[in-house]
């Protein structure tokens, strides 16, 4: 990876206006915030800037009002929800560009916190409009990106600013870059990815890129369904996508090639109804009814898994091994999860995760906080494991 300047490189901040883009774009009921994961990780990069002496302005955007503003996506709703994760005070200024937001803007002192109105309340930002860059640009002086998650997006406020202002990645955005350099970009074999999700066809790229970087691929959920079927099973009435048997024999074919192990599952977890705490059997994949689906892999297989991840020293994790959203087809997910956490505070593995169901389960196996790094972007995460440049990220590269 290109050096990319962090907030050490910045210099003396003291009095300067400092535009920081950060991902605000938690969920809510009403007022109040129901996960404030966002939150906690742009405080760092805010309250340093902040004890420093800036002046701290802080661009983000919020739900897809499509270049109009909504009351309902005003970044209003998350000032005090971000004040009381700050512990200090933050102001709320109604625009992020114009003579309004700049008079007001000349009324803070050095140190003080301010959110400024949602980019996308612009028409401009979404299309990376020119204009709309400079007139954000000319509120500030420096411009710091902590928003990953926003990464693979080409806006005003994630791409044009940095090429208007000398531009910085914060601390977040800092973190994400190392840890991904160290999973995939430079990491230690042997290397394993993990790979789950409903369908095949929504992480085609990311299964072509990892069989040509990694040592094991585990590949779980319904996706292993469709490749069980390539190779000739019968999976019943299981989520499958039969119309991309080619593909799958195509992405084993390239993996067989790289010298790339893929580990299907050989023992499954099925039911003949998918709802909570059904009538089970664990069966040999070549044992399945045809009005079973497959739900989980199965505990032989999972510990086999386990087994994998013992000789490995880098993880990357992307997606759940089953339904895990619906007991009892979490337990492979989580007791994987647990292994990987294990051998993660031994010191023997580098694990790196991402992507929303991905930190779900990992917070439902309780080992979210035990994984070396778990990003919470989910497109700009599998855009990254897919090999494809982010623009946020390329703007920041010296």
């Amino acid at each position: 990876m290109t050096a990319f300047k962090t907030m050490d490189d910045i210099g003396d901040v003291a009095g300067k206006r400092v535009l920081v883009r950060e991902d605000l774009n938690v969920p809510m009921d009403g007022a109040k915030v129901t996960d404030d994961t966002r939150l906690r990780a742009a405080a760092p990069t805010i309250a340093e800037l902040s004890d420093k002496g800036a002046i701290v302005l802080v661009l983000a955007h919020f739900g897809r009002p499509k270049g109009a503003r909504n009351p309902d996506m005003s970044l209003a709703l998350v000032v005090r929800p971000l004040s009381d994760v700050l512990g200090r005070e933050v102001r709320f200024i109604d625009d992020c560009q114009g003579a309004d937001a700049d008079k007001a803007i000349a009324q803070m002192q050095p140190g003080d916190i301010a959110v400024l109105e949602n980019t996308r309340f612009h028409a401009g930002e979404e299309a990376n409009d020119a204009g709309l860059a400079a007139a954000i640009a000319q509120l500030g002086e420096i411009y710091v990106n902590d928003a990953f998650s926003a990464a693979h997006r080409a806006h005003a406020s994630t791409e044009g600013l940095a090429h208007l202002l000398p531009a910085y990645a914060g601390r977040s955005m800092e973190a994400e870059l190392k840890a991904l350099e160290k999973a995939l970009g430079k990491p230690e074999h042997p290397v394993a990815a993990v790979v789950g999700g409903a369908k095949v066809s929504t992480k085609l790229e990311v299964l072509r890129q990892m069989v040509a970087k990694v040592d094991h691929l585990i590949i779980g959920g319904g996706m292993a369904n469709t490749f069980l079927a390539a190779r000739g099973v019968d999976v019943g009435k299981s989520l499958c996508e039969h119309d991309l048997t080619d593909t799958a024999n195509a992405i084993l074919d390239a993996a067989d090639a790289a010298g790339c192990t893929v580990h299907l599952p050989y023992d499954v977890v099925v039911a003949t109804e998918f709802r909570a705490d059904p009538p089970t059997r664990t069966v040999n994949v070549h044992e399945v009814a045809a009005d079973e689906m497959i739900l989980d892999v199965g505990p032989a297989a999972t510990e086999s898994l386990g087994d994998v991840l013992k000789n490995c020293r880098t993880l990357v994790w992307n997606g759940p091994m089953g339904a895990f959203e619906t007991p009892p087809f979490d337990t492979a997910t989580v007791a994987l999860a647990r292994t990987a956490a294990a051998l993660t505070e031994s010191g023997s593995l580098v694990s790196v995760a991402g992507g929303g169901d991905t930190v779900a389960a990992l917070n439902q196996a309780g080992v979210a906080d035990r994984f070396t790094f778990v990003s919470t972007a989910g497109g700009a995460f599998l855009e990254w494991m897919e090999g494809k440049p982010l623009p946020g990220v390329q703007a920041l590269m010296g």
